[in-house]
Formats: C-alpha cells, structure tokens, sequence
C-alpha cells in the first residue's frame, strides 16, 4: 500500500509541475538615467514577472532603494516570444502599458501610454 501510495504522490508532482517559461533567467537592462540592473524573470501565476536584483552606475555597483522592486508586472505570454502586461520605469517612477518579446538571449521591453500612442523601450541581454 505504501508503495502505491508513494507512486501516486510522485505522478501527480509530476502532472503538476509547470515547464520554465522561456524568458525566466537574469536579465541585464540598458543604460537609464546613468544606471543599469540585473532583474530576475521569474513565473508568478500564469505570467512572468522581474525583480531588480543588482544595481550598477558608472562607478560599480551599488545599493539602490529599488532592489527587490518588480519592473516587469504579470507579463502574461501571448505565443511565439510575444508578452502583455505592464512594466516599471524607476528613473520617473511610473507604470507603463507593457509588451515584451523574447528572441534568444535579447528581451525587447516596451512601454508605453495613451493607447500605445507614445512608447519607450529596451533591449535587454540574458546574463543568466
């Protein structure tokens, strides 16, 4: 019975886990406002969502008050690389309609407002 019992609870462990999203890894922004970070992508729910990890300026690391912070918000996938959600802009602080689109170890970040009238974005490279 215990044998039965332990191949049952190891199936639906097995049923249950959920494959790596694509885009999870560590991600290494572009320059802003004379600043970068290293964000993780992790899954949260049924999206993908990243949190500022590390900091840089041009004189090496630092301790930001926007470690642990999310800047990639319950970006949901959309199929082929494509992502929807929103994202956060720490140089004004403001929250932005959100895509993302994953090619290979590059993550286009797109941000924008009024209805996707006026946009800003990165390219990310994967560190991790």
């Amino acid at each position: 019975m215990k044998k039965i019992l332990t191949m049952v609870a190891a199936m639906l462990g097995l049923a249950t886990t959920a494959a790596a999203d694509p885009a999870e890894g560590v991600w290494q922004t572009q320059v802003d406002d004379g600043a970068y970070a290293h964000v993780t992508i992790s899954t949260c729910g049924n999206a993908v969502c990243g949190t500022i990890g590390r900091t840089f300026e041009s004189d090496g690391e630092y301790e930001s008050e926007n470690i642990g912070r999310q800047i990639v918000i319950d970006m949901v996938p959309q199929g082929d690389g494509s992502y929807e959600g929103r994202v956060w802009r720490p140089s004004n602080d403001k929250i932005y309609i959100g895509k993302m689109d994953l090619e290979g170890d590059r993550l286009r970040l797109r941000g924008c407002v009024l209805g996707g009238l006026i946009c800003s974005s990165q390219t990310w490279a994967r560190i991790q």
